[in-house]
């Protein structure tokens, strides 16, 4: 081993840094999503030169700091604080796993078991930081590999969370290898890092699925400047005339459904007959236009949903002497005999959308902070879809479309495609936008459904089951186009079973810390 090299493994700051670079240059727009295996095993060689879980959770977060702003340093472009917040938190949430894995490394001898554990370990977090206030599942190991789809066509039995699996059982045996000189672990790492792959293009050569019937599409992509009021149009009206315009100029005789995107309707869209001229003109005109081409027209606004007296939730705000009210981000379908249904988002993003653990805050009011009037959307549990030619689509808002349950959801409820609108706009031309097209392809691979996506500055698209790319717009453009993509109908294996895989984690989590728990004790006997 050269002197350069023996620095690296052997000095505890060019392995943070070099790992957390590694990992960053993994992810989109990156086409290197192989480096997290290297990245890895200088992660497993940081944890052996550390003498306590406090110096490597110290050691390792700096390495996940740069991971983490690598990778989303695009979230300051919308708010720069948020941004730096989630940043740091998120960072300091990954050192809990780690600290996991160190402990099986340093008390375990078998390689095998070393192995599944710390594997199991990273899943389990990944898994569980899906499911809380501050859920953040765009650093999942299994995203930087949206690109290269061939290799994890598997995750349609697993879910993507199989993916981060492949990798760390890789890349724990490949250290125990280097480390231990054993050739056997080595055989073993060398079998993980080629198996998956290798069932994965077995499945993408056997047939696709054959859909049930085709139905032509148009998405629109209306460029609306976010960063502007109304998109720098005078009032609501004339930034609807342009998507009508738009839209109008591209529809088709076989055209079935029409996609805007998310904030695509101003001001807003409410339960009720409301004093907004605006806002009555702007939905009238809506279904107006719906009405004469005859196919629904599906948009993203904010909805507001009135109560009257007796029947409002605890946390509701209030306006004056008008109705108690809550808003969401939602998306809408405007059908052609004039009524209209709304989704309301589920997945709000931490911070910028809504407070986290707002509700406890509201209940455990000790400083007297009106909670109900702070800048929050509510939040949607129902899994409503809209009808297009005689099957269901749900109408995913941005941040959905990267929880892979969520999405299932809609898929066991019928959804024969999965429709995407967004507004990657706040982002700027940054890698956000970038990954989170790249990440639908994952949504298409695990639940085998063509992926319709409209957003708003780009990237707009279609992506096949098999997770592949037929159309794709360019950023900061207007544009729109047609295509006729496929309905399906059978299920996956993970779409009929959910998070089995991750649940199977957890269970190995639960035996690797009660065994760990075992050998504390038994060492002090």
């Amino acid at each position: 081993m050269n002197t350069h090299l023996r620095i690296l493994w052997n000095k505890k700051w060019p392995l943070v840094i070099c790992a957390g670079i590694l990992l960053g240059l993994s992810y989109p727009p990156f086409p290197f999503p192989f480096l997290q295996i290297p990245a890895l095993i200088l992660l497993f060689r940081l944890s052996d030169l550390t003498e306590t879980n406090r110096e490597a959770a110290y050691w390792s977060y700096f390495a996940f700091v740069i991971w983490n702003v690598i990778v989303t340093y695009w979230l300051m472009m919308a708010t720069f604080w948020g941004g730096v917040a989630a940043i740091l938190a998120n960072s300091a949430v990954m050192t809990i796993p780690f600290v996991l894995q160190r402990l099986v490394q340093k008390r375990l001898n078998v390689p095998a078991y070393i192995a599944i554990f710390q594997s199991a370990f990273w899943v389990s977090y990944e898994y569980l930081h899906h499911h809380w206030d501050l859920a953040w599942p765009w650093l999942a190991l299994g995203n930087a590999w949206s690109n290269v789809p061939l290799l994890v066509q598997y995750i349609s039995f697993t879910g993507y969370l199989g993916i981060s699996f492949w990798i760390l059982l890789t890349s724990s045996l490949a250290y125990q290898a280097i480390s231990k000189n054993g050739r056997g672990t080595a055989l073993a790492a060398i079998f993980a890092a080629f198996f998956f792959p290798a069932v994965s293009l077995v499945q993408y050569a056997a047939p696709d699925i054959q859909p049930s019937r085709k139905i032509d599409v148009l998405v629109v992509q209306p460029n609306i400047d976010s960063y502007q009021y109304l998109g720098g149009y005078d009032n609501p009206s004339q930034m609807l005339k342009m998507e009508l315009k738009l839209s109008d100029s591209l529809r088709t005789p076989q055209t079935r459904a029409i996609f805007w995107p998310e904030n695509a309707v101003e001001p807003y869209i409410s339960n009720t007959s409301t004093n907004n001229v605006y806002a009555e003109r702007v939905k009238k005109t809506i279904e107006d236009s719906a009405k004469s081409w005859g196919v629904p027209i599906i948009a993203g606004s904010t909805y507001y949903r009135f109560y009257k007296d007796g029947n409002a939730p605890t946390l509701v705000r209030h306006n004056g002497s008008a109705e108690p009210f809550l808003y969401y981000n939602a998306a809408f379908s405007f059908y052609p005999n004039g009524s209209f249904s709304v989704y309301k988002k589920h997945n709000l993003v931490p911070i910028v959308e809504r407070i986290p653990f707002v509700q406890f805050l509201a209940r455990h009011n000790y400083f007297g902070i009106k909670w109900a009037q702070q800048p929050w959307y509510a939040k949607g549990y129902d899994f409503d879809q809209f009808n297009v030619a005689s099957t269901k689509t749900p109408a995913l808002v941005c941040y959905d479309s990267v929880f892979p349950g969520w999405v299932r959801g809609f898929v066991t409820r019928g959804a024969g495609f999965i429709s995407i609108i967004t507004n990657d706009g706040w982002w700027g031309d940054t890698s956000g936008h970038k990954q989170h097209f790249a990440y639908a392809r994952l949504r298409a691979i695990e639940l085998r459904r063509w992926i319709v996506r409209s957003a708003n500055n780009g990237i707009s698209g279609i992506i096949d089951p098999n997770g592949m790319v037929k159309v794709k717009t360019k950023y900061w453009e207007r544009t729109g186009f047609n295509y006729k993509i496929g309905v399906i109908k059978p299920l996956t294996f993970y779409a009929k079973y959910g998070p089995w895989f991750s649940y199977l984690c957890i269970g190995f989590s639960v035996v690797g810390i009660i065994t760990l728990l075992f050998l504390r004790w038994f060492r002090r006997l």
